[in-house]
């Protein structure tokens, strides 16, 4: 099974706030900035499990007549199951826990590879993560920034996992 967003994941935190952080005041390395922003967001979603702004996703499921778990978490909602392109009418059912874990069941075999689509993420804009979350990235921002050409840049702050740990959903396979 695989699933992949199928829009961008929007910044969780801004380019204004993390060359605040890096005390910058020109703008000659934004776009480098903006790229550690998204490279820092994507390891953490990677490292809590969380998708951290809402958007659309679709995982490819098996044709069994079982419940299956949605791997994007948390979901928000189930939007469609499709096969070979075509909305399936009534040839399933879905839930979708308190915990924001998505379940899909088909109700009959399809006779071409089934997707179902889903909106999922941990708030609506960035206004809703969590404030540690936002940290975690901006300090991670930061070890990007200040460690870009060393070669010997060392892991991550041990700072960055403690703001994130929390919120850390890990489940077994």
């Amino acid at each position: 099974m695989s699933v992949y967003s199928l829009e961008a994941g929007a910044l969780v935190v801004g380019l204004a706030e993390c060359k605040a952080a890096l005390r910058l005041e020109r703008d000659d390395e934004d776009a480098l900035i903006a790229g550690h922003i998204r490279a820092a967001t994507a390891l953490c979603e990677a490292f809590t499990g969380l998708w951290l702004i809402e958007r659309e996703g679709e995982q490819r499921l098996a044709g069994d007549l079982v419940w299956q778990r949605l791997l994007a978490s948390p979901v928000v909602s189930v939007t469609g199951v499709f096969s070979a392109g075509v909305a399936l009418a009534d040839g399933w059912e879905a839930e979708v826990a308190a915990d924001g874990t998505g379940w899909v069941r088909l109700v009959r075999r399809p006779d071409a590879p089934v997707v179902a689509r889903f909106r999922a993420g941990l708030a609506a804009d960035w206004n809703g993560v969590p404030e540690p979350l936002r940290a975690g990235i901006v300090r991670l921002v930061s070890h990007f920034f200040t460690h870009r050409d060393a070669a010997d840049a060392g892991p991550p702050p041990a700072a960055v996992a403690a703001l994130w740990r929390p919120w850390r959903r890990m489940a077994l396979a």
